[in-house]
């Protein structure tokens, strides 16, 4: 087998997510592999609108502290930049302060010196407004065409960026760049773009390396380091427990992506039909042939809108008479509860919306589950949402005693279920649904993020 080229760009990503944690001696040893940056990601969609539309971190800041503290000192001992995207789970400029404000504790704390940009992503609606009027704005399937209405009715909106704010900011002397809303590859992909590394490589390196050691045998065991070249680029873990094969790693791009060889980015496509995935040895895997396809640029849009207040009950249920019939049982419960509904609160039942979500039986597949035999229990989660959190408090509690006591029909006595907590009724607060999965038309320059470094002023 010929050597490779020589490295380009050397990555460390130490793990998928910032505060989810990562064992101190494999980042030690990402640096003692040669590494020109530290790159890792700090959001997600996957929690659900929540964080986005509160603009609120899901982790705590006691996991993100002592993951950044780590990475600092790492960053500083070896003389490398540390890039953070989707700061504070959305990418909120909240979100980017939030982490930014840790940063500087440990600085101040540590003794460190080091350049901090921040990256912010928010956009205002009366600015995507008229870019939805001058027909910039597209929805990505299966989203409808957007209504201005639907902008102005986000609490925050926050568009993703690409690698070009994130190279900028290293390019201008940051030693941290913490970005609001980014993809999850492009924290990646800027330093190995920034350095020379060709499109094709650094964008699919940076698919595989985005979730840390998930792309290994051994997910939970750390990061991976990855080595970019003029031909490709290689990949290994940074736990010594762990190992890259072709499958894991080949896999990845499989992960939260519609097509298996395609990837979307704001300038354009990688495409990895042609790539070719070698087991170098037991633990490191050389990957050659993908590429990447310029297309016009665009960026995601993600907003987040309120949808109402919720209440939430659980009850466990283990009567076998019930189970045996569970499907009829919770029909007849949304009609009793429906029926009270409108009696007592002298509303529509449409402006109330309930889920009944019977864990045990069907809860999680629906009609695909395989199993039809009876569960033996079920804990059933009742979730009310309603215009205002008084209205879902009340449903939940006009539902407790069908919760606790509902017989059916044929039942000649009544029985008894139970409730998990006292109070049953557990106000979730404000509920949130993503309002916009839609994509802005733009020119790289002209890309809506804001770059600031400490001692800049922003409001």
């Amino acid at each position: 087998m010929p050597p490779s080229p020589d490295p380009i760009s050397r990555i460390v990503v130490p793990s998928g997510m910032l505060g989810t944690g990562f064992p101190p001696e494999t980042l030690d040893r990402g640096l003692e592999l040669g590494t020109d940056a530290i790159a890792v990601d700090a959001g997600s969609t996957d929690p659900g609108a929540y964080y986005l539309g509160t603009a609120t971190p899901k982790p705590t800041a006691a996991a993100v502290r002592r993951d950044l503290r780590l990475l600092l000192h790492a960053a500083s001992r070896a003389g490398i930049p540390l890039i953070v995207g989707s700061c504070g789970t959305a990418g909120t400029d909240a979100g980017v302060d939030w982490v930014a404000d840790i940063v500087r504790d440990i600085l101040a704390e540590d003794g460190l010196v080091l350049r901090l940009a921040r990256i912010y992503s928010e956009q205002k609606p009366s600015a995507l407004a008229s870019a939805l009027a001058a027909g910039r704005i597209e929805p990505l399937p299966p989203a409808a065409q957007l209504e201005q209405t639907d902008l102005f009715r986000c609490e925050h909106i926050v568009a993703l960026m690409g690698h070009e704010p994130i190279a900028d900011a290293l390019n201008a002397g940051a030693d941290v760049v913490l970005a609001g809303r980014t993809t999850d590859t492009a924290v990646i992909a800027a330093a190995a773009l920034r350095q020379g590394a060709p499109p094709g490589p650094a964008w699919h390196s940076a698919k595989i390396a985005e979730c840390g050691g998930m792309c290994t045998t051994s997910p939970g065991s750390g990061g991976v380091h990855i080595t970019i070249d003029a031909e490709g680029f290689t990949i290994e873990p940074l736990a010594t427990t762990a190992a890259c094969t072709p499958i894991s790693v080949a896999a990845h791009m499989l992960y939260e992506n519609v097509d298996p060889f395609l990837l979307r980015e704001p300038g354009g496509s990688l495409d990895t039909t042609a790539a070719t995935y070698l087991a170098l040895d037991d633990r490191r895997v050389r990957v050659e042939g993908s590429v990447f396809r310029p297309e016009p640029y665009t960026v995601k849009l993600e907003g987040a809108a309120l949808r109402g207040y919720e209440t939430m009950t659980l009850v466990g249920i283990r009567d076998p008479a019930i189970l045996q019939h569970l499907d009829e049982w919770l029909a007849l419960l949304r009609d009793r509860v429906d029926a009270r509904v409108r009696e007592l609160l002298h509303i529509d039942p449409a402006d109330v919306t309930f889920d009944l979500r019977p864990y045990g039986h069907n809860a999680v597949l629906g009609d695909l589950e395989p199993v039809a035999a009876p569960p033996r229990e079920i804990g059933l989660v009742m979730l009310v949402r309603a215009r205002d959190q008084e209205t879902a408090t009340a449903v939940s509690k006009i539902a407790g005693p069908l919760l606790l006591h509902l017989p059916l029909p044929h039942m000649d006595r009544m029985p008894s279920f139970a409730f998990a907590h006292s109070p049953a009724e557990v106000e979730r607060g404000p509920a949130y649904e993503f309002a916009l999965q839609h994509t802005l038309s733009v020119a790289p320059a002209e890309a809506p993020f804001r770059t600031e470094f400490d001692g800049d002023h922003h409001d």
